[in-house]
C-alpha cells in the first residue's frame, strides 16, 4: 500500500475520522510526508455532529492536515425518492468539492478509505468514486476491515477500535422521504444511546417506530435502560421503540434488496 501511495503522490484523502480513512491518512503522512498530502472532511446534514467533532479532534491529535468543507445537500427529488443508489448520487456530488480542494492544495490524486471487505456489498458510492478517478489504496492492496483494525492496533493508534459509522441517510428505508426532522430524531436517539454506554448503535427510522440495532452483548444494557430509552425516544417523536433481535449489522437497510438469510 505504501508503494501505491508513493505512486499517487501528492494525495488528497476523503476523510471521515473513521478507522479506515484515519489509518490511510496516518500511513500516507508517514510515507510521503504531511507536505505531500491533505485530508478533506465534507460536512453535511447526513454527518452526525458528534462524528464531525471527533474527526477534527483526531486530526489535530495526529497532526494530519485537514480542511472541513460544506457539502452539497441532496436535491429535492433525491430527498423525496431516496433511491437505493442514493450513495452514488451523494458521491458524485461530493467529488467536485474534493477535486477543487485537490487543485487548491496541489494534490494529483484523490483517495478514500474503502477496503477489500466492501467488495461484494451494496456500495454504489465506491463505484461512483471509481468512475471519477478516485483511488482506493486498501482495496488495491487487498487490505480488509479486519486487517485495518489489526494494523492500527499493532501501532498503538488510539482509534483502532472506533465503532463503524455511516451517514444518517442510511437509517431511513429506501423509498421513504429524507427530512431534516427524521435526521434530527435519529441523531438525538443515537447520541442518547452512546451516552448510556452503548458503543455501536443504529436508530433505524420506520415512521413512528424506532428500530434500535446494537451489538448482541449490549442488548442487556438496552433492556436495563428500557424505561429511560422509551421515554426519551417518545419525547423526540417516536411513538414506538423496538430492539432488533438480530443485532447491529452494517447495511441492514440493504436486506430488502436481496433474499434474506
Amino acid at each position: 500500500m505504501k508503494s501505491i501511495i508513493k505512486e499517487h503522490a501528492p494525495l488528497l484523502i476523503a476523510y471521515s475520522g473513521g478507522v479506515d480513512s484515519t489509518l490511510l491518512a496516518v500511513i500516507t503522512k508517514e510515507t510521503i510526508g504531511a507536505e505531500n498530502m491533505h485530508c478533506v472532511l465534507v460536512d453535511g446534514p447526513e454527518v452526525p455532529r458528534r462524528a464531525v467533532k471527533a474527526a477534527i479532534n483526531q486530526s489535530e491529535y495526529l497532526k494530519i492536515p485537514l480542511t472541513v468543507r460544506e457539502g452539497v445537500p441532496l436535491s429535492y427529488e433525491l430527498q423525496r425518492t431516496n433511491p437505493h443508489d442514493r450513495c452514488r448520487h451523494c458521491k458524485l456530488g461530493t467529488y467536485p468539492i474534493l477535486q477543487q480542494i485537490a487543485d487548491e492544495t496541489g494534490c494529483t490524486y484523490i483517495a478514500d478509505g474503502a477496503n477489500a471487505s466492501d467488495i461484494g456489498e451494496h456500495r454504489p458510492g465506491i463505484e461512483a468514486f471509481s468512475s471519477c478517478g478516485v483511488i482506493h489504496p486498501f482495496i488495491m492492496a487487498g487490505i480488509t476491515k479486519l486487517d485495518i483494525r489489526e494494523i492500527a492496533k499493532s501501532r498503538d493508534l488510539p482509534f483502532w477500535d472506533t465503532p463503524s459509522s455511516a451517514c444518517l441517510y442510511s437509517r431511513i428505508p429506501y423509498g421513504e422521504e429524507i427530512t431534516g426532522e427524521k435526521l434530527r430524531m435519529i441523531e438525538k436517539g443515537e447520541d442518547m444511546l452512546h451516552d448510556i454506554g452503548i458503543t455501536q448503535a443504529r436508530v433505524r427510522h420506520h415512521g413512528a417506530i424506532a428500530r434500535i440495532e446494537v451489538l448482541p452483548k449490549e442488548m442487556e444494557r438496552i433492556i436495563s435502560h428500557r424505561e429511560q430509552i422509551h421515554s426519551f425516544f417518545k419525547n423526540i417523536g417516536f411513538s414506538y421503540t423496538t430492539l432488533d433481535l438480530k443485532g447491529y449489522r452494517s447495511g441492514s437497510m440493504d436486506e430488502v434488496l436481496k433474499p434474506s438469510s
